[in-house]
């Protein structure tokens, strides 16, 4: 079994519980009752990964795990992941003043909410929208992400127009999918389908679903610039319609039904992100992994306008 199965198989028994000798809660309120308070008291921010998913993220081959850690053995630990989602979330944890732990549940799990406080905490690239938004608080977008289709490097098709009534692949329960389906509403963006009638087909993570339209077992397949840029860069025989589906933006979802209080935890998590925004870290790592400037357009996004209220 590798050991993201292992992680898998195992995460439900992660129960986010004060760990012996974590740091104090340093005032945020009752460990037992308040989100943030935990985290401070237990010393680890429980953050999603995913294995294969570059470059937001993907696992450092060969990484040693300290012997100081506080991440549970079924847990990874910083050094053994990296990627654009997961060096946020270690700024993050860092920001706290404790330790980034991460867990590999299905990315269906994250987005379905009811977490069980499992986990605190998901950047897996997942943007803003109105469904996940009854299951999910959202957090200051951390970047924009333009969408495209990607077909394969010989496909006759130029224009989404070209792509009318055609099989297009998306991933499951992404706003993708939503997209393709008419059904993706993001508060405060208009967004227009420019594909009529497409015969949509779902896969798990985006990986397979690229390897499909390159290999011509589907039309195209909607995807975020760089996830489908990364895998091109790998060799892979694709190529990018030029004109943008839409763009969304990505944030940290926190779980609604969660048996404890977010409120605190979630507006400190908006403090600090845009804290990365304003100084320019944020660009910086995304010039890093993306070879371009996603965040900052991210910074220009009003949360206050989709009208949550986080209990």
């Amino acid at each position: 079994m590798t050991k993201v199965a292992w992680l898998v198989a195992l995460g439900a028994l992660v129960v986010a519980t004060p760990a012996c000798g974590g740091g104090s809660s340093g005032g945020a309120g009752d460990p037992t009752t308040d989100k943030l308070a935990q985290i401070l008291a237990r010393g680890t921010l429980l953050e999603y990964f995913e294995q294969d998913y570059p470059p937001q993220s993907m696992e450092v081959a060969g990484a040693t795990r300290s012997t100081s850690t506080k991440c549970a053995t079924n847990q990874l630990t910083a050094a053994e992941v990296t990627g654009y989602d997961n060096e946020i979330a270690k700024l993050i944890a860092a920001e706290l003043g404790v330790e980034a732990c991460f867990v590999a549940p299905a990315w269906t799990e994250v987005v379905a909410g009811n977490w069980g406080d499992r986990w605190d905490i998901a950047y897996g690239s997942g943007s803003i929208n109105a469904d996940r938004m009854e299951r999910l608080y959202m957090t200051q977008p951390y970047y924009a992400v333009p969408n495209r289709y990607f077909v394969a490097a010989n496909s006759p098709f130029e224009t989404p127009g070209d792509l009318d009534g055609k099989r297009i692949g998306a991933c499951t329960g992404c706003s993708h999918e939503l997209y393709l389906r008419g059904d993706l509403a993001i508060p405060s963006i208009d967004v227009v389908v420019d594909v009529e009638d497409p015969e949509v087909v779902t896969f798990g993570t985006e990986g397979p679903g690229l390897v499909a339209a390159a290999n011509g077992e589907i039309d195209a397949f909607l995807a975020a610039d760089p996830v489908g840029n990364a895998r091109i860069e790998e060799g892979l025989a694709l190529r990018p319609l030029d004109e943008i589906a839409f763009t969304y933006y990505p944030s940290g979802f926190v779980d609604k039904n969660s048996g404890l209080s977010s409120a605190a935890f979630v507006e400190r998590v908006n403090e600090i992100v845009q804290g990365l925004q304003t100084d320019g870290t944020l660009s910086e790592l995304s010039e890093k992994w993306f070879g371009t400037d996603y965040a900052s357009e991210g910074a220009n996004f009003d949360l206050e306008a989709i009208g949550q209220e986080v209990q």
